[in-house]
Protein backbone atom coordinates (compact mmCIF):
# COMPACT_ATOMS: atom_id res chain seq x y z
CA UNK A 1 0.00 0.00 0.00
CA UNK A 2 1.90 3.57 -1.16
CA UNK A 3 1.15 6.34 1.71
CA UNK A 4 -0.62 9.58 0.94
CA UNK A 5 2.17 11.87 0.18
CA UNK A 6 2.57 14.12 3.63
CA UNK A 7 5.27 16.90 1.64
CA UNK A 8 6.15 17.95 -1.54
CA UNK A 9 9.47 19.53 -2.88
CA UNK A 10 9.94 21.06 -5.98
CA UNK A 11 13.22 21.98 -7.08
CA UNK A 12 14.48 23.85 -9.60
CA UNK A 13 18.19 24.25 -10.83
CA UNK A 14 19.22 27.72 -12.38
CA UNK A 15 22.26 28.95 -14.47
CA UNK A 16 22.13 32.64 -15.66
CA UNK A 17 18.26 32.50 -15.74
CA UNK A 18 16.98 35.75 -15.34
CA UNK A 19 14.97 36.47 -18.54
CA UNK A 20 12.93 33.39 -17.96
CA UNK A 21 13.32 32.35 -14.04
CA UNK A 22 10.17 34.65 -13.32
CA UNK A 23 7.89 32.48 -15.54
CA UNK A 24 8.89 29.27 -14.75
CA UNK A 25 8.34 30.58 -10.69
CA UNK A 26 4.94 32.31 -11.90
CA UNK A 27 3.53 28.79 -13.28
CA UNK A 28 5.19 27.18 -10.13
CA UNK A 29 3.21 28.83 -8.21
CA UNK A 30 -0.13 28.16 -9.80
CA UNK A 31 0.49 24.80 -10.06
CA UNK A 32 1.34 24.62 -6.00
CA UNK A 33 -1.93 26.27 -5.58
CA UNK A 34 -3.62 23.64 -7.05
CA UNK A 35 -1.89 20.93 -5.11
CA UNK A 36 -2.67 22.48 -1.93
CA UNK A 37 -5.76 20.85 -1.54
CA UNK A 38 -4.02 17.42 -1.61
CA UNK A 39 -0.79 17.71 0.14
CA UNK A 40 -0.52 21.16 2.20
CA UNK A 41 2.70 21.01 2.70
CA UNK A 42 4.86 22.30 -0.40
CA UNK A 43 8.30 23.73 -0.89
CA UNK A 44 9.86 25.14 -3.63
CA UNK A 45 13.69 25.45 -3.60
CA UNK A 46 15.65 27.59 -6.17
CA UNK A 47 19.10 26.35 -6.38
CA UNK A 48 21.22 29.35 -7.92
CA UNK A 49 24.53 28.08 -9.45
CA UNK A 50 27.32 29.92 -10.28
CA UNK A 51 24.60 32.55 -11.02
CA UNK A 52 26.16 36.22 -12.77
CA UNK A 53 22.75 38.04 -14.08
CA UNK A 54 20.33 38.97 -11.54
CA UNK A 55 19.00 35.14 -11.18
CA UNK A 56 18.52 35.89 -7.56
CA UNK A 57 16.96 39.41 -7.06
CA UNK A 58 14.22 37.32 -10.01
CA UNK A 59 13.69 34.70 -7.38
CA UNK A 60 13.68 36.67 -3.97
CA UNK A 61 10.68 37.95 -5.72
CA UNK A 62 8.86 34.82 -4.81
CA UNK A 63 8.00 32.30 -2.23
CA UNK A 64 10.99 30.24 -2.33
CA UNK A 65 13.77 29.12 -0.90
CA UNK A 66 17.10 30.23 -2.13
CA UNK A 67 20.59 28.69 -2.07
CA UNK A 68 23.73 29.34 -3.99
CA UNK A 69 26.32 27.48 -4.90
CA UNK A 70 29.50 27.53 -7.26
CA UNK A 71 29.53 23.97 -8.84
CA UNK A 72 28.71 24.37 -12.67
CA UNK A 73 27.10 21.32 -12.18
CA UNK A 74 23.11 20.77 -12.94
CA UNK A 75 23.24 17.61 -11.28
CA UNK A 76 24.96 18.93 -8.04
CA UNK A 77 22.66 21.42 -8.12
CA UNK A 78 19.45 19.02 -7.76
CA UNK A 79 21.19 16.69 -5.16
CA UNK A 80 21.88 20.40 -3.21
CA UNK A 81 17.91 21.18 -3.08
CA UNK A 82 16.60 17.69 -2.24
CA UNK A 83 18.87 17.88 0.64
CA UNK A 84 17.53 21.15 1.82
CA UNK A 85 13.70 19.79 1.10
CA UNK A 86 14.49 16.78 2.88
CA UNK A 87 15.89 18.87 5.53
CA UNK A 88 12.69 20.71 5.81
CA UNK A 89 10.64 17.65 6.35
CA UNK A 90 12.44 15.40 8.27
CA UNK A 91 9.25 14.59 10.15
CA UNK A 92 7.81 12.59 7.03
CA UNK A 93 8.74 9.12 6.19
CA UNK A 94 10.82 9.21 3.32
CA UNK A 95 8.07 7.26 1.13
CA UNK A 96 5.34 10.20 1.73
CA UNK A 97 7.57 12.67 0.49
CA UNK A 98 7.52 13.40 -3.25
CA UNK A 99 10.25 15.39 -5.47
CA UNK A 100 9.34 17.45 -8.44
CA UNK A 101 11.41 18.48 -10.94
CA UNK A 102 12.23 20.85 -13.66
CA UNK A 103 14.09 23.39 -14.71
CA UNK A 104 14.51 27.53 -14.69
CA UNK A 105 14.04 27.66 -18.31
CA UNK A 106 10.79 25.85 -18.00
CA UNK A 107 7.08 26.64 -17.71
CA UNK A 108 4.99 23.41 -16.10
CA UNK A 109 1.13 23.71 -16.42
CA UNK A 110 -1.78 23.84 -13.56
CA UNK A 111 -1.94 20.23 -13.17
CA UNK A 112 1.37 19.66 -12.85
CA UNK A 113 1.78 18.82 -9.30
CA UNK A 114 -1.73 17.22 -9.31
CA UNK A 115 -1.40 14.86 -11.79
CA UNK A 116 2.11 13.48 -10.32
CA UNK A 117 0.71 13.38 -6.83
CA UNK A 118 -2.57 11.08 -8.71
CA UNK A 119 0.37 8.73 -9.93
CA UNK A 120 2.45 8.76 -6.89
CA UNK A 121 -1.01 7.37 -5.17
CA UNK A 122 -1.13 4.55 -7.81
CA UNK A 123 2.42 3.34 -6.77
CA UNK A 124 4.61 5.20 -9.17
CA UNK A 125 8.16 5.57 -8.08
CA UNK A 126 8.65 8.23 -10.60
CA UNK A 127 7.12 9.97 -12.87
CA UNK A 128 8.36 10.75 -16.23
CA UNK A 129 7.11 13.47 -18.15
CA UNK A 130 7.33 14.72 -21.86
CA UNK A 131 8.67 18.43 -22.73
CA UNK A 132 7.23 20.42 -25.43
CA UNK A 133 9.86 23.25 -26.85
CA UNK A 134 9.03 26.82 -27.08
CA UNK A 135 8.44 27.18 -30.81
CA UNK A 136 9.04 30.39 -30.69
CA UNK A 137 12.66 30.06 -30.72
CA UNK A 138 12.14 27.29 -33.12
CA UNK A 139 12.44 27.65 -37.37
CA UNK A 140 9.90 26.16 -39.61
CA UNK A 141 12.14 23.29 -40.29
CA UNK A 142 12.38 22.43 -36.85
CA UNK A 143 8.86 22.72 -36.14
CA UNK A 144 7.82 20.80 -39.19
CA UNK A 145 10.61 18.15 -37.55
CA UNK A 146 9.26 18.26 -33.61
CA UNK A 147 5.69 17.76 -35.11
CA UNK A 148 6.55 14.71 -37.08
CA UNK A 149 8.59 13.17 -34.74
CA UNK A 150 5.72 13.58 -31.59
CA UNK A 151 2.41 12.72 -31.16
CA UNK A 152 0.40 14.52 -28.44
CA UNK A 153 -1.08 12.86 -25.77
CA UNK A 154 1.69 9.97 -26.33
CA UNK A 155 4.29 9.28 -23.42
CA UNK A 156 7.73 8.44 -25.51
CA UNK A 157 9.21 7.77 -22.14
CA UNK A 158 12.28 10.37 -22.73
CA UNK A 159 13.91 12.16 -19.41
CA UNK A 160 13.78 15.18 -19.46
CA UNK A 161 14.92 16.95 -15.75
CA UNK A 162 11.89 19.76 -16.84
CA UNK A 163 9.29 17.37 -16.24
CA UNK A 164 10.13 14.48 -13.43
CA UNK A 165 8.93 13.89 -10.48
CA UNK A 166 10.15 10.70 -7.78
CA UNK A 167 9.60 9.55 -4.63
CA UNK A 168 12.37 10.41 -2.19
CA UNK A 169 12.57 6.94 -0.67
CA UNK A 170 13.34 5.55 -4.59
CA UNK A 171 15.53 8.78 -4.49
CA UNK A 172 17.58 8.05 -2.23
CA UNK A 173 18.53 3.93 -2.44
CA UNK A 174 19.53 4.49 -5.78
CA UNK A 175 22.32 7.40 -4.59
CA UNK A 176 20.52 10.50 -5.68
CA UNK A 177 21.78 12.70 -8.59
CA UNK A 178 25.23 12.74 -9.56
CA UNK A 179 27.56 15.82 -9.94
CA UNK A 180 27.22 15.22 -13.60
CA UNK A 181 27.08 18.54 -15.93
CA UNK A 182 24.05 16.63 -17.95
CA UNK A 183 22.28 13.78 -17.97
CA UNK A 184 22.00 13.52 -14.05
CA UNK A 185 18.40 12.71 -14.46
CA UNK A 186 18.50 9.79 -16.91
CA UNK A 187 21.32 8.58 -14.69
CA UNK A 188 18.93 8.77 -11.84
CA UNK A 189 16.04 6.96 -13.45
CA UNK A 190 17.88 4.21 -14.82
CA UNK A 191 19.30 3.17 -11.61
CA UNK A 192 15.88 3.31 -10.24
CA UNK A 193 14.44 1.25 -12.45
CA UNK A 194 17.13 -1.32 -12.07
CA UNK A 195 16.28 -1.49 -8.45
CA UNK A 196 12.87 -2.21 -9.23
CA UNK A 197 10.97 1.06 -9.38
CA UNK A 198 8.10 1.53 -10.98
CA UNK A 199 8.26 3.98 -13.84
CA UNK A 200 4.99 5.75 -15.02
CA UNK A 201 5.20 7.66 -18.55
CA UNK A 202 3.33 10.73 -19.03
CA UNK A 203 2.07 13.25 -21.54
CA UNK A 204 -0.69 14.34 -19.54
CA UNK A 205 1.17 17.68 -17.89
CA UNK A 206 3.77 18.13 -20.46
CA UNK A 207 6.63 21.19 -19.93
CA UNK A 208 7.32 23.74 -22.10
CA UNK A 209 11.08 24.36 -22.37
CA UNK A 210 13.06 26.75 -24.19
CA UNK A 211 14.06 25.76 -27.62
CA UNK A 212 17.17 28.61 -27.79
CA UNK A 213 19.59 26.97 -29.67
CA UNK A 214 22.30 27.04 -27.21
CA UNK A 215 21.41 25.59 -23.68
CA UNK A 216 23.31 26.43 -20.56
CA UNK A 217 24.05 22.69 -20.33
CA UNK A 218 26.03 21.23 -23.00
CA UNK A 219 24.77 18.45 -24.49
CA UNK A 220 21.28 18.66 -23.23
CA UNK A 221 18.04 19.82 -25.00
CA UNK A 222 18.96 22.56 -26.85
CA UNK A 223 21.76 20.71 -28.63
CA UNK A 224 19.33 17.47 -29.41
CA UNK A 225 17.06 20.79 -30.94
CA UNK A 226 19.60 21.88 -32.91
CA UNK A 227 21.62 18.63 -34.34
CA UNK A 228 19.38 15.40 -33.90
CA UNK A 229 16.06 16.85 -34.16
CA UNK A 230 16.05 17.22 -38.05
CA UNK A 231 18.03 14.33 -39.16
CA UNK A 232 15.45 12.23 -37.35
CA UNK A 233 12.28 13.35 -38.87
CA UNK A 234 14.24 13.28 -42.66
CA UNK A 235 15.27 9.70 -41.34
CA UNK A 236 11.54 8.31 -39.92
CA UNK A 237 10.80 9.66 -43.23
CA UNK A 238 12.84 7.68 -45.61
CA UNK A 239 11.14 4.65 -47.21
CA UNK A 240 12.60 1.42 -46.38
CA UNK A 241 15.72 0.01 -48.92
CA UNK A 242 15.77 -3.04 -49.55
CA UNK A 243 18.76 -5.30 -51.64
CA UNK A 244 17.15 -6.23 -54.73
CA UNK A 245 17.88 -10.29 -55.79
CA UNK A 246 19.00 -11.02 -58.45
CA UNK A 247 16.35 -13.96 -59.45
CA UNK A 248 18.95 -16.34 -61.01
CA UNK A 249 20.93 -16.64 -58.29
CA UNK A 250 20.36 -20.17 -56.65
CA UNK A 251 19.53 -20.31 -52.74
CA UNK A 252 22.42 -21.60 -50.53
CA UNK A 253 20.54 -23.16 -47.88
CA UNK A 254 23.13 -22.12 -45.20
CA UNK A 255 21.92 -18.62 -46.19
CA UNK A 256 18.37 -19.45 -44.57
CA UNK A 257 17.69 -18.79 -40.75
Amino acid sequence: MNPRMRAVAVVVPAHDEEELLGGCLDAIEEAVDAARSVVPRIGVWVVLDACTDASAEVARAADVDLISIDAHSVGTARAVGVRAALDRFDDVGRRAVWTAHTDADSVVPPNWLTHQLHLARQGADVVVGTVRPDFRDLDAKQTEAWWATHTPGVANGHVHGANLGIRASALLAAGGFTDAAVHEDVWLVDEIRSRGGRLVATDAAWVRTSGRPIGRAPGGYSRYLREDLVPLAQRLREPLRLQPVDPRRECDPSEVA
